[in-house]
């Protein structure tokens, strides 16, 4: 179980998480003994340890991992549980292990994502459309925005920032703006051969490339 120098070090930690993410967080320290567990909460609303529900399933899911067996405990990372007052909170818990690497204990950060979840689903019908992303349009209405978003794209397809690029790389790049007609935009040479950090001269050598 958790002894009481390592709860003074873990209480301030708990306190300053629960500062910095407000009143929807809570952080939990549970102490395990050889039979099952005990929990206490570091809330807050009042820097404290106070008691815990310990009918939630948020202290009945580590319960049961402890319970169960000890020496070979699940993985807990970002999931969700439900209160029993039907709050939903988004969790994530690390194990706390003595010398002989045995679990003495747990470090829990619940966030309560009820509200979140009502803003999602009011949301959701005013956002979602009946196509697929990849039909929306992506036209800009400058072309030189059109030539920016071409960059991008030819930058996307590479996998490497242009700085990173070995000839070839850049070679397909152009040749690729050249297909979507980015070089019929006027000075979009000049834009071009700075971004790849090539000369003009090397731009249109590219073009003629048979690599």
């Amino acid at each position: 179980m958790l002894d009481q120098t390592l709860l003074t070090l873990l209480e301030p930690v708990a306190k300053g998480i629960t500062m910095q993410f407000g009143t929807n967080c809570e952080v939990v320290i549970h102490d395990v003994n050889d039979t099952c567990m005990n929990a206490s909460v570091i809330d807050n609303k009042n820097g404290q340890i106070i008691s815990h529900q310990t009918n939630d399933d948020s202290s009945n899911t580590m319960g049961d991992v402890f319970c169960e067996d000890q020496n070979k405990p699940k993985e807990y990372a970002s999931y969700i549980t439900k209160r029993t007052d039907g709050r939903i909170l988004k969790s994530t818990t690390v194990y706390l292990r003595d010398a002989k690497k045995k679990i003495i204990g747990s470090f829990s950060i619940h966030y309560d994502i009820t509200s979140l979840m009502l803003i999602k689903n009011a949301l959701n019908p005013l956002t979602s459309v009946p196509c697929s992303e990849n039909n929306l349009s992506h036209t800009p209405l400058h072309v030189n925005d059109l030539l920016t978003r071409l960059i991008e794209e030819s930058v996307q397809k590479s996998g490497k920032p242009a700085a990173c690029m070995t000839r070839e790389d850049k070679i397909e790049a152009i040749k690729f703006l050249n297909t979507r007609g980015a070089l019929l935009i006027t000075k979009a040479g000049d834009k071009i051969s700075k971004y790849f950090g090539i000369s003009k001269y090397t731009l249109y050598s590219y073009l003629d490339s048979d690599d």
